[in-house]
């Protein structure tokens, strides 16, 4: 199983690098052999006690589906309700705001803190969504690379996500270890911060390397970086002075009314209010397809309210034209996923790593970085290695929190291929590369795992 899983990887990289055959076909040839060589029927059996089993055709359906199923609609709408942002005027009334608020250069240090924050009570693909009209603009506004902003905004999310109740997969490490939720909310969120600061700090850097600007037409323009390019806040107060756009609030309503709704059937959900018609009308519209349906109903009418509808449906037709491969890629990573997690190759590598002579603390650690390499889902990793590693508590003889957070560094640490949010940001920003696309999202979450194994050897010593 697990040779299959290596071949199976490896046959997408150069089919991806060395070839003309597509991503999307590439990870559908991948998933096939992955199955194959891990054991798999090609279909589907029916056994002697009458049971399925699962073969690897209806394995990837079920995870395309089911990838598509959670984020195909969001990023839709997401990106119809970013094309008005962005042709309307309104992400760059955004962006000029914020930069004046936080001040020039701090742009990055700004959209990782936002991320951070927001990622507890929204998923975090759907933040890369709804905020990638603010990334690009002041991208834009500023001249910087949106790369190395986009990222920035990225990694506050992924920690957060990762790390800080009550997202799930922290929530569950902390149910299944008996860890209060308490002590998990600041444990992770302490140890999140030097993580957070590591990052953007080669945020900034690949920012350089890899120099994006977006254009009006929603193509991108690479070049060498040079300093020269960088606009003086004189420059954007003269630039933003010539233009008529719209209002702040009117400009914000669409991305900050769906946060709200999210946010409140979120806090709701926590504090265990999860009934009554109360509840039920905020979990409605707190879900975020109906959130974002509304703030993309918010930016038609609050943006463009005089528009010809033939020129604001030409906006939203014009920024939706590209997102079919990105759907068709992301779905084609939760294909590869669900192969990996039908075969029993996640279990395999599990029970594995158990038996490996290596400081308690990283246990934990291990088992969740390799689910996360074999299933993509940091929640399904998290979640694999509290429940392999909670039997283990005697044994082990380490703090349940310090258990707890080393589940959740583990996850942190390897965004590719078979990962939803991997796709979504390099769809989002334009990076088409392989090796660009690996020098931002899984360099940046080995980074950021690789900052939080010393925090944990550390954290050892004091608890």
């Amino acid at each position: 199983m697990l040779l299959g899983l290596a071949i199976g990887i490896i046959l997408m990289i150069v089919l991806v690098m060395k070839t003309k055959v597509h991503t999307f076909i590439a990870l559908m040839i991948a998933a096939i052999v992955t199955g194959l060589i891990g054991g798999m029927s090609p279909i589907d059996l029916v056994l002697e006690d009458g049971s399925t089993k699962v073969g690897i055709i209806t394995a990837i359906k079920d995870g395309f589906g089911n990838t598509l199923k959670s984020t195909g609609i969001i990023i839709g709408l997401g990106v119809m309700m970013g094309g008005i942002l962005e042709k309307s005027g309104a992400a760059e009334k955004m962006a000029f705001s914020f930069i004046k608020a936080i001040g020039k250069k701090k742009e990055e240090w700004a959209l990782a803190v936002t991320g951070w924050f927001i990622a507890s009570p929204v998923f975090a693909d759907s933040a890369i969504v709804i905020f990638a009209p603010l990334c690009k603009a002041m991208s834009k506004v500023t001249g910087k690379s949106v790369i190395g902003l986009a990222l920035s905004l990225a990694a506050g999310l992924q920690l957060t996500h990762c790390l800080v109740p009550p997202t799930p997969g922290p929530l569950t490490a902390a149910g299944m270890l008996n860890v209060d939720v308490g002590q998990m909310i600041l444990g992770g969120a302490l140890i999140s911060i030097p993580m957070l600061i590591i990052a953007v700090l080669y945020c900034k850097s690949v920012g350089k390397k890899i120099y994006q600007i977006p254009l009006d037409d929603g193509s991108y323009e690479r070049k060498p970086y040079k300093e020269e390019y960088i606009k003086s806040m004189e420059e954007l107060e003269k630039l933003m002075g010539a233009k008529q756009l719209p209002g702040l609030g009117v400009s914000m309503a669409p991305i900050i009314v769906p946060l709200i709704l999210i946010l409140l059937k979120t806090v709701l959900s926590f504090a265990g209010l999860e009934s009554g018609l109360f509840y039920n009308i905020i979990a409605f519209f707190g879900d975020p397809i109906v959130a974002l349906a509304i703030g993309t109903l918010l930016a038609i009418y609050g943006l463009v309210p005089k528009e010809d509808t033939k020129k604001v449906l030409g906006m939203m037709d014009s920024a939706i034209k590209d997102t079919g491969i990105i759907m068709l890629i992301t779905g084609a990573g939760g294909s590869l996923g669900n192969v990996i997690k039908v075969s029993g190759i996640g279990n395999a590598l599990g029970e594995a790593v158990l038996a490996w002579p290596v400081p308690a603390v990283l246990i934990p650690f291990i088992i969740a970085a390799l689910m996360r390499i074999a299933l993509g889902s940091a929640t399904v990793a998290i979640t694999t290695a509290a429940s392999l590693t909670a039997p283990l508590m005697g044994m082990l003889a380490i703090n349940p929190l310090l258990m707890s957070l080393s589940c959740c560094v583990g996850a942190i640490s390897f965004s590719y291929f078979n990962d939803s949010g991997f796709w979504v940001f390099n769809g989002m920003f334009g990076l088409t590369e392989l090796k660009d696309q690996v020098r931002c999202k899984t360099a940046i979450s080995l980074i950021m795992a690789g900052v939080g194994i010393v925090e944990l050897l550390i954290a050892q010593f004091i608890l």
